[in-house]
């Protein structure tokens, strides 16, 4: 399945253990047509599965799978699909297993019950390279970074346009307000973020923040 592109639908793949839920959420999304809803599972082994097969721009992922839960099928998504976004949905604010899947390479959370149009809004936001995070838990993830140790700097330094993209990351800035904001086009941030995640050795944009954080690159 390739990436949606500008006029094209974003592909979706929603993922739920509870099908009076999971039916919910694809009669929501189908009433959108941003949205092309292009596969379902309901266990984390067959989310992988299909996840993997399909190849969607944007997974709507709940955490409490049975088999392996939504921070696993994250973790191994993201280690085969680094550019398919996961976002999670789960009825519970819980900050430790949001902080978990986010720390596995998901792009944020909603908690169930949202309005439908909040949700096709934050898959959008994460499609365009942007995060959905709750304000309680951006705090717990700022002191979070800010309580992890300092390392030396090492291996290929970033050039001064990757220290720049680098730290409007950190703020929160979407892909398009990046480019905005430094006049330049998508495709471009989008190729600062590869060399800078190669750079960091990271796979996405928390662990590049973190790592940027850690060898001094971002001024908290």
């Amino acid at each position: 399945m390739g990436k949606g592109g500008k006029g094209r639908p974003i592909s979706v793949v929603v993922v739920d253990d509870e099908p009076k839920i999971l039916r919910g959420q694809l009669n929501l999304l189908k009433s959108f047509e941003e949205i092309h809803v292009v596969g379902q599972a309901t266990s984390g082994t067959d989310a992988v599965e299909r996840i993997l097969a399909l190849e969607p721009d944007v997974v709507l992922l709940d955490l409490g799978l049975p088999g392996i839960d939504g921070i696993e099928v994250t973790r191994r998504v993201k280690a085969r699909l680094p550019r398919t976004e996961l976002l999670i949905f789960t009825i519970f604010d819980d900050e430790e297993k949001v902080l978990a899947a986010i720390g596995a390479g998901a792009s944020g959370y909603l908690l169930k019950g949202m309005e439908a149009r909040r949700i096709v809004q934050a898959i959008e936001e994460v499609h365009q390279g942007g995060s959905v995070v709750q304000p309680q838990l951006a705090r717990r993830l700022l002191r979070h970074f800010q309580r992890l140790p300092r390392a030396e700097a090492e291996g290929p330094s970033l050039s001064p346009r990757e220290s720049e993209i680098l730290v409007l990351i950190s703020k929160g800035l979407s892909n398009p307000q990046v480019a905005s904001a430094l006049g330049v086009s998508r495709a471009t941030v989008r190729t600062h973020l590869e060399h800078i995640y190669a750079k960091l050795d990271v796979s996405n944009r928390t662990e590049a923040v973190t790592e940027g954080i850690r060898k001094g690159l971002i001024d908290l």
